[in-house]
C-alpha cells in the first residue's frame, strides 16, 4: 500500500492508502475522492482524470506514453511537465507520500 494526497482545487487534502497494481485513479474512485470523474473507466480515452504531480514527484514517476500525452490536449488547464491522467499511472509502494492536485474543473 502506498499512502497518496489528493488535494482538491479547493485545498481540501484527502490521504488515501492505495493497493499497489492499481492506478491513481482507482484509488481516489474507491475513496470517492471529489473531482475525478474517470469518464472513460481507465482507458485513456478522456481527459476527466485529469490532476497536476507535485513537482517534487514528477521526476520519480513513469513517464508519461503518446497516448497519454495526447488525451492531456483535452483537459483543463493542462500544466506542462505536471499534468498527467491518473488511470495511467499504476501505483507502486516507491509512491508512498505522492501528492496530486486536481484542477479546478474536469472536461
Amino acid at each position: 500500500m502506498a499512502k497518496i494526497v489528493y488535494v482538491e482545487f479547493d485545498g481540501t487534502q484527502h490521504s488515501v492508502d492505495v493497493a499497489q497494481g492499481a492506478t491513481l485513479m482507482e484509488g481516489a474512485r474507491n475513496a470517492a475522492i471529489p473531482g475525478i470523474e474517470g469518464d472513460c473507466g481507465g482507458a485513456c480515452a478522456c481527459s476527466t482524470c485529469h490532476v497536476y504531480v507535485d513537482p517534487d514527484w514528477v521526476a520519480r514517476l513513469p513517464g508519461v506514453e503518446p497516448m497519454e500525452e495526447d488525451m492531456l490536449d483535452f483537459a483543463y488547464a493542462p500544466r506542462a511537465g505536471l499534468s498527467r491522467l491518473t488511470c495511467q499511472i499504476e501505483v507502486t509502494d516507491a509512491m508512498d507520500g505522492l501528492v496530486v492536485h486536481l484542477p479546478e474543473r474536469q472536461l
